[in-house]
């Protein structure tokens, strides 16, 4: 191993290719149960030992690491590499591994990937047994990706190439997938035509391809999805991930919206005759559609399925006089009814031994944790609280959560 030069440790990718060797290795693996507490001790302890640019690049790899486990599990992430902004847009690994199942049950044998960043997506497609040619045009972002394959033994089914995806020649695949930047030096990118590159390019990019999908922000209209696209919303544990823009193979005969929710995969889409829901007064349950289902537009089919109707026509609240369980949103079991008055909340709180309580808001402008100072919840007992407008009129509904 040759001694670095000044050059070598100035530039990053030149620090992270150091990080591979048997020095940068070891750094790694002294690292594996870091303490960020005690970062500065441990630093300087090991910068008696090796090159302080090292050192550093080492630390803050062992941080990331620690930053990845949510979205790609403890095994892999601490095997893994990232960069800050690779960890940040990273599709979590559940939801990359179900896409890549789609691209492979509808034919996907050779795919590009266009702006693959830290490579997530191109290992969960491999996995899936896909090739993948990995691009992007950081020549950082392109090594951490090549060390990701090589760390999770996908290297031959792998290939990454340093270059700017809207110059890359994708007709020789049978699928891409494009997820451009959506963030930038500023923070997050709200614009699709300031993503990098442009939602536009990538669209067309889509259409040339005989299958192909593009990752958008979860908050993307409905009216700017293209017409030729389907457009899917995706929730892991409740909790809303991402939207895709399926083309081709995926969006010909497909359902105009759905809603998938992991783990499962559960979908729901807009085939079905639901129409327009109803509104009425609160039933004994009440539904709280997944995120997914809510950003898909497809309240009217959870409703439909549960024989529900809407507390008010603006409010995603779906309730019913009788209950029957749905995968789609979470039920609970109102108590009470009342006007918005905290005075009241407070009096009744008090009377039920609630000390736990939940807020849940939709409509409503008050803060949960305002709330919680306000009625100063005690006793043994837990309740949900949801502050609402029912027919217009701001209301709280309390009860609990039918498990």
């Amino acid at each position: 191993m040759h001694a670095p030069t000044d050059d070598d440790l100035s530039d990053p990718v030149s620090v992270f290719h150091r990080l591979l060797t048997d020095e940068g290795q070891a750094l790694l693996a002294e690292l594996r149960s870091y303490d960020p507490g005690q970062e500065l001790a441990v630093a300087t302890r090991l910068r008696r030992r090796h090159p302080a640019e090292l050192v550093s690049a080492a630390i803050a790899q062992a941080r990331l690491r620690q930053r990845a486990a949510a979205k790609f599990g403890p095994g892999d992430a601490a095997r893994m590499y990232f960069t800050p902004d690779g960890v940040e847009q990273a599709t979590r690994a559940s939801v990359a591994a179900y896409r890549a199942g789609r691209f492979a049950g509808l034919g996907a044998r050779r795919l590009a990937d266009l702006c693959c960043g830290n490579g997530g997506d191109a290992i969960a497609l491999a996995r899936a047994g896909v090739e993948v040619l990995a691009v992007d045009r950081s020549p950082l972002a392109c090594a951490v990706a090549r060390a990701n394959a090589e760390a999770l033994g996908l290297a031959e089914l792998v290939e990454v190439r340093c270059a700017d995806a809207t110059e890359v020649d994708a007709s020789g695949f049978d699928a891409v997938f494009a997820d451009p930047a959506r963030r930038g030096g500023r923070g997050r990118i709200f614009d699709p035509e300031a993503y990098s590159p442009p939602l536009s390019w990538a669209v067309e990019a889509a259409r040339r391809a005989p299958l192909a999908a593009l990752k958008v922000a979860p908050g993307i209209p409905h009216e700017a999805v293209p017409p030729d696209a389907a457009a899917e919303w995706i929730s892991d544990g409740g909790d809303v991930k991402e939207a895709v823009l399926w083309f081709g193979a995926a969006s010909r005969g497909a359902p105009r919206v759905r809603a998938t929710l992991l783990p499962g995969p559960r979908t729901l889409d807009s085939g079905g005759p639901a129409g327009a829901p109803g509104t009425g007064p609160v039933g004994r349950y009440l539904y709280e559609p997944d995120g997914a289902v809510i950003r898909a537009h497809l309240v009217a089919e959870v409703a439909a399925r549960v024989g529900g109707r809407l507390i008010d026509p603006t409010i995603a609240y779906v309730t019913s006089d009788e209950h029957r369980p749905t995968p789609y949103g979470a039920a609970y079991e109102i108590t009470d009814t009342l006007p918005f008055n905290v005075k009241r909340l407070k009096a009744l709180l008090r009377e039920r031994g609630v000390g736990t309580l939940t807020v849940k808001k939709r409509g409503s402008a008050v803060e949960p944790e305002e709330l919680r100072r306000k009625v100063k919840p005690s006793g043994p007992n837990a309740a949900t609280v949801f502050l609402t407008r029912v027919a217009g009129a701001p209301t709280m509904l309390l009860g609990h959560p039918i498990r």
